[in-house]
């Protein structure tokens, strides 16, 4: 019972900032589209090991981790149209297509359904369809939950697409948030710089987490489906060293609980009983779980350089580096800040670290790089 609430509290709060405003991740996206899209030619390699079915049968498209903006739908729309040319190659119609745009119950589905394309009219073709690019040819529906659970019934799904997701722990593990364990992460509000203890207990909610999507996902993906998995990762063999994790949710980020507590605005307890749940795997923390797994064949797992978060249209403006910063991480952990001190204490958080950052724009442009775990998985023969 005790982690079955765990994980039901983390539902509830840990999404990406809905809506549609300045700090939202709808808005402060376009630095993952720009990662995807270099991807693609990995992702349609993945599709090309597809076995595909008779034409009258679905064809079944998961997004795990979908979010709110459009990013999701580009790349269904990408994954569908690769689909596509592969059944008009062999001189095959193209089925039906269905698209779960999956994500935890606390996701802003209503802004991601307002950016859908309409259906495309019964009777139009499926290529008439895509060449006009205002239409979909696939029916869409959410599924709200965990990916760590069961979403969908047994082999049901052709395709899972999970993109920057995988990084989100179910929880922050327990004995960081333990003032009586040697794991206790005191004075910090992530993994980056802690102790080595602290790092493997995160390492460990990791491996716990990805062990249970991929048992979950071996049981709803079709015989001769594929995964096709990308998360935040990192390049140091050491877990304290996070990468550009670690310079998006330490540095700026922890100054700027540091300044709360300093001003007198938050207890240190309080800053303390605060981490963020994200944990940038290296490639061997990943392909271990995968193997103890078993289920699984590796057909590609490689690290790939995404480059920087932060997306401004004056690079030589500090101030719009700033803002890029704070909002980016607002953007991604401001539901989690929330609710933690609320907004009007949060609206004070992101201003110090939009301060803090603005200071030192250039050498946050220069070395805010990140780096993803790409992964390309399908059943074991």
């Amino acid at each position: 019972m005790g982690d079955n609430l765990v994980v039901s509290n983390m539902e509830r709060l840990l999404s990406m900032k809905g809506g549609k405003g300045e700090g939202s991740y709808a808005n402060n996206s376009q630095a993952q589209a720009i990662h995807a899209k270099s991807m693609h030619h990995l992702l349609k390699e993945a599709l090309d090991g597809v076995q595909l079915q008779a034409p009258n049968i679905p064809f079944v498209v998961v997004d795990l981790g979908c979010s709110c903006g459009s990013n999701t739908i580009n790349v269904v729309d990408v994954i569908i149209k690769h689909i596509i040319k592969r059944y008009e190659t062999l001189g095959l119609d193209p089925p039906e297509f269905s698209a779960f745009f999956s994500d935890l119950p606390s996701n802003d589905f209503n802004t991601l359904f307002q950016l859908l394309p309409p259906l495309a009219n019964y009777g139009v073709s499926m290529e008439e369809c895509l060449a006009a690019n205002n239409h979909r040819a696939y029916f869409a529906a959410g599924v709200p939950g965990s990916f760590y659970r069961r979403l969908f019934p047994a082999r049901f799904i052709d395709v899972f697409h999970s993109a920057f997701s995988l990084h989100w722990l179910s929880q922050v593990p327990e004995s960081v948030m333990d003032k009586r364990s040697s794991a206790y992460n005191k004075g910090r509000v992530f993994i980056h710089g802690a102790s080595e203890i602290t790092a493997n207990a995160y390492k460990k909610q990791f491996q716990t987490d990805l062990a249970s999507f991929l048992s979950s996902r071996s049981v709803e993906l079709k015989r001769g489906g594929s995964m096709f998995l990308v998360c935040l990762g990192r390049t140091s063999v050491d877990p304290t060293d996070q990468g550009g994790a670690g310079l998006l949710f330490g540095t700026h980020f922890q100054d700027a609980w540091d300044d709360l507590v300093q001003e007198g605005l938050i207890s240190s307890e309080k800053r303390d009983s605060f981490n963020i749940p994200v944990y940038a795997p290296s490639l061997q923390d990943f392909k271990e779980v995968v193997e103890a797994d078993g289920s699984f064949a590796i057909n590609k797992l490689e690290v790939f350089k995404g480059g920087s978060p932060l997306v401004v249209n004056q690079p030589d403006d500090a101030s719009e580096v700033g803002r890029a910063l704070a909002n980016s991480c607002r953007s991604v952990s401001g539901v989690l800040v929330d609710a933690h001190i609320g907004d009007k204490l949060s609206e004070e958080l992101f201003l110090r670290v939009e301060r803090r950052a603005t200071i030192h724009g250039k050498e946050l442009l220069e070395q805010l790089q990140f780096f993803h775990i790409v992964a390309s998985l399908s059943f074991s023969l």
